[in-house]
């Protein structure tokens, strides 16, 4: 008796549109009903690989790379200004959010460049601020933290530790028209506890009307002697 192979099924119509509309590889400008648009690459229907989308509504913009549908990788988005898309980050994404090493353009001219986590400064980064102070340093959660230096647009400057924005720990600070040089230790932005010196104070613009006198001991010897006597007596 001869063998009939029966034929497979054909699936339903239905399978056949949706599977043909699915969008995957390259593809033209996609629309959608709220006005946005998106040109690039798609896989499973989800943007991924490289794609420029535009939001009309926010009038803004980025070109570069996606990853199931999410920012991730490299891009720059830039937002309307006027007649041009102004640039505001151009840098590493990981999962929609700025991650890695990029550079944000703020309205007020700020610029920062350096680590980001998760949409935040984070790591190691330089801020040049509007007034001219610039700030390179250690950041978490987008404030100062760690160690940094901070140059003041007036010629003082701040070496050392911060703590959520403020100065905290140990640090030097740098004052440009007196030539002084405080070292010492800093509680929430302020100095509570440490020396002042001259430093550079015949270069100074408006130098103290008398020098800070250098403290010295007048018998290092007998000090010495004095302190090491009473470390071996076990009555002092």
């Amino acid at each position: 008796m001869p063998f009939i192979k029966t034929p497979p099924k054909a699936p339903p119509r239905s399978t056949l549109l949706e599977n043909r509309s699915k969008k995957c590889g390259p593809r033209v400008t996609v629309y959608s009903v709220n006005g946005d648009e998106y040109t690039g690459e798609w896989l499973d229907n989800k943007k991924h690989g490289w794609g420029t989308q535009v939001w009309k509504k926010l009038g803004s913009i980025y070109n570069g790379e996606w990853k199931c549908g999410k920012r991730d990788g490299y891009g720059t988005y830039s937002v309307a200004n006027t007649k041009v898309y102004a640039k505001k980050y151009c840098g590493e994404w990981r999962n929609g959010m700025k991650h890695g090493h990029g550079a944000y353009f703020y309205d007020n001219s700020a610029v920062y460049e350096g680590e980001w986590s998760e949409d935040r400064r984070g790591g190691w980064g330089r801020m040049l601020f509007n007034c001219g102070d610039v700030y390179e340093g250690e950041w978490m959660k987008d404030k100062e933290h760690g160690r940094g230096v901070l140059q003041y647009a007036n010629g003082n400057w701040y070496e050392g530790s911060w703590k959520e924005g403020k100065k905290s720990g140990r640090g030097k600070f740098y004052y440009h028209d007196k030539a002084q040089l405080y070292e010492g230790l800093w509680v929430r932005g302020e100095a509570k506890c440490g020396t002042l010196s001259d430093f550079g104070r015949d270069d100074a613009p408006t130098p103290a009307k008398c020098p800070i006198p250098e403290v010295k001991l007048k018998d290092v010897k007998t000090v010495l002697q004095t302190a090491q006597l009473a470390h071996l007596d076990p009555t002092c």
